[in-house]
């Protein structure tokens, strides 16, 4: 068994998630942003890759103190787990993931992770799940969320992370806001980067929600 996983993303009309520099541009606007924060407060859990932490930083949290309120009446944290999938536990401890807001953070690792690098973030509050040898086995790691109360997960990204889970069949629904501009750049990272498929029957059909 798995949680049911859903993507959400903004994207410019050609596709990019962010400028070659990979630093974030605003993409949406503050209705997006209202939508997206009803997401997070649906979530049991969000999940980001360790690219995500290391170029934007993100804290993950529920912004409306109505909707944190919410989520504390009906007796579960105010913010979803936050969850990094980090193979080498290279997220800093000091990252906003970990010293912004309440609740629960976890660090998905491969078996490879540096002993020294998980303590540091254990010590920092992060419980730690190892799913896989060299890179993390995602179907495994998502099986291990569900025993410990993952029901229903939102990812945030990155591009790698986003195919990876969509590839293996990982991912029940997309949910895209498409912006009224063009970012280019050939190296700009898109919904999905990764390796990508040359065949068309190894297309990854998806359901996709554009806002």
């Amino acid at each position: 068994m798995r949680p049911y996983v859903f993507i959400n993303a903004a994207m410019s009309a050609d596709g990019k998630i962010s400028a070659y520099t990979r630093k974030q541009i605003p993409i949406s606007g503050e209705v997006d942003f209202r939508r997206v924060d009803r997401l997070k407060y649906g979530a049991d859990a969000i999940m980001v890759g360790i690219g995500t932490v290391l170029t934007d930083n993100p804290s993950l949290t529920v912004k409306s103190e109505e909707l944190r309120k919410e989520r504390r009446d009906l007796g579960t944290d105010e913010n979803p787990i936050r969850i990094v999938a980090d193979s080498l536990a290279r997220t800093p401890v000091d990252a906003d993931i970990l010293m912004k807001g309440a609740g629960r953070r976890i660090i998905l690792v491969s078996e490879s992770a540096p002993g020294v690098r998980l303590d540091r973030l254990r010590e920092a509050g992060a419980e730690i799940v190892v799913a896989g040898e060299h890179r993390i086995d995602l179907a495994s790691a998502l099986g291990r969320l569900y025993e410990m109360g993952v029901r229903r997960m939102m990812v945030e990204g990155g591009g790698s992370l986003n195919w990876s889970l969509l590839y293996q069949g990982l991912v029940d629904a997309v949910y895209v806001y498409v912006g009224n501009m063009i970012l280019g750049g050939e190296s700009s990272p898109t919904l999905t980067d990764g390796t990508g498929v040359f065949r068309h029957r190894w297309c990854v059909p998806a359901r996709i929600d554009i806002a």
